[in-house]
């Protein structure tokens, strides 16, 4: 009998998920956001807000009872915010902030936290610490430093010189 060669079907090879460590890094933190975002957005539809109007009044409070100009605001964002005039027109609506025009230059608008707004902030306090650890809450001291560190480091580069995320 002669000798038989078994053939063998190999499978072909799998496609790799990414095309780079660097393309599955960046997909998993926009993955990461993704899911970290869904928790967000379902805590701050129960007041009505969104995370940029959420944010606005949180840098407001920061400078009360001095007011900022449009423009800085939109500047110290976290995320870059195209619209500002209309974030700040729902706040207004909602007696959450209030906007000045500058007599000395009518193209300077500044805007203000109102006592409403304090109050929202105040009341969103804890509820809120709650949904940071929903998010959060299962990575040690030590995990969330490291995370901290190892962000402001990817993003260092990419940031403006006079950025305070810098």
């Amino acid at each position: 009998m002669p000798d038989t060669v078994e053939k063998t079907h190999s499978r072909p090879e799998k496609t790799p998920r990414f095309d780079s460590l660097q393309q599955e890094v960046y997909l998993a933190l926009w993955r990461t956001y993704d899911r970290l975002r869904a928790l967000e957005e379902e805590f701050f539809h129960k007041y009505d807000l969104t995370a940029q109007q959420y944010n606005v009044l949180r840098l407001l409070r920061a400078e009360h009872p001095a007011t900022l100009p449009t423009l800085a605001i939109a500047n110290r964002l976290i995320s870059r915010a195209p619209d500002i005039t209309r974030i700040l027109d729902k706040l207004e609506h909602r007696h959450l902030v209030v906007r000045e025009r500058q007599a000395e230059n009518r193209r300077v608008v500044r805007v203000g936290v109102t006592q409403a707004g304090l109050d929202l902030l105040k009341d969103l306090a804890e509820p809120l610490a709650e949904c940071y650890n929903r998010q959060l809450g299962h990575l040690s001291e030590a995990e969330l430093a490291q995370l901290r560190g190892l962000l402001h480091k990817l993003r260092a580069p990419h940031e403006d010189a006079g950025s305070i995320w810098r």
